[in-house]
């Protein structure tokens, strides 16, 4: 599983996945809501570790640049990850990814891809012109769908999404821009739990990104997503369950958030 993935909770298209009759397609919606989940300057930082061991680190940022695209005012996000200690000896990591997004049309214009794996390397960038429905990867045109999302933007755009109706098992589809490819991105909803860290309690949605059994896990729901049960839609835990142990990835620092979080302390 790319490491990447699985600090920016993406982490569910390393894996095809099944096919699934119920699955609900998120109509896309450019507006912007007066009680947008996040703003310019938040800040998320988690801790990555298999037990007691730390293993990586990883930060999203929301910048306070308001850098303008073809015209257009864009939210800058940025998502770094890197491993710790000793990990760095056997399998270093050093990722970065960027977007841009259009502050009214929810869509990204820019997404800027930065990756060194143990070695493995990857340098994409991306322009998104969605009037044209075109997209410019590395040289080459692609055709889009409206409202298609890069591997970050999906992130923030998931964080927008109105889950009060939702109902256990019901699936949901992000239509993704990936590796040259479209690709739907699928979370089923699993209820409500209260997650505790070293920070506190958080009352959370849960959620399992749809994979494939069999390759990285066992089964499909092997792979968890807490997000906190509040106007913000933060990750508070991912945990996965894997071959040779289980990982997870937990919140340990926040700033700038729009909206007061749902926490009770200890």
């Amino acid at each position: 599983m790319k490491f990447i993935y699985f600090i920016l909770i993406l982490c569910w298209v390393d894996s095809p996945v099944f096919s699934q009759p119920k699955s609900i397609e998120i109509p896309f919606d450019n507006t912007t809501s007066p009680s947008s989940p996040y703003v310019r300057g938040e800040v998320l930082k988690y801790r990555v570790h298999y037990g007691w061991i730390d293993a990586g680190e990883a930060v999203l940022t929301i910048t306070n640049e308001k850098k303008k695209i073809k015209g257009r005012d864009t939210y800058h996000m940025v998502g770094t990850g890197r491993s710790l200690g000793a990990f760095n000896w056997f399998f270093k990591v050093r990722d970065r990814y960027e977007t841009y997004i259009d502050e009214y049309e929810n869509v990204p214009l820019v997404f800027i891809r930065r990756v060194n794996e143990g070695g493995y390397i990857i340098n994409q960038d991306q322009e998104f012109d969605h009037q044209m429905k075109t997209v410019n990867s590395n040289g080459n045109n692609f055709d889009i769908p409206a409202g298609v999302q890069d591997m970050l933007s999906a992130f923030y755009y998931a964080r927008k999404l109105d889950f009060s109706t939702a109902k256990v098992g019901d699936e949901f589809i992000i239509t993704t821009f990936l590796d040259d490819e479209i690709f739907p991105l699928k979370i089923k909803y699993a209820g409500k739990e209260t997650i505790k860290n070293e920070m506190g309690k958080f009352p959370c949605r849960k959620f399992h990104p749809v994979v494939q059994e069999g390759r990285v896990f066992n089964a499909d729901k092997d792979l968890s997503v807490w997000i906190s049960d509040d106007n913000n839609s933060i990750p508070i835990r991912i945990e996965a369950k894997l071959f040779v142990g289980s990982a997870k990835m937990d919140l340990k620092h926040y700033e700038g958030l729009a909206h007061p979080i749902a926490l009770i302390h200890k």
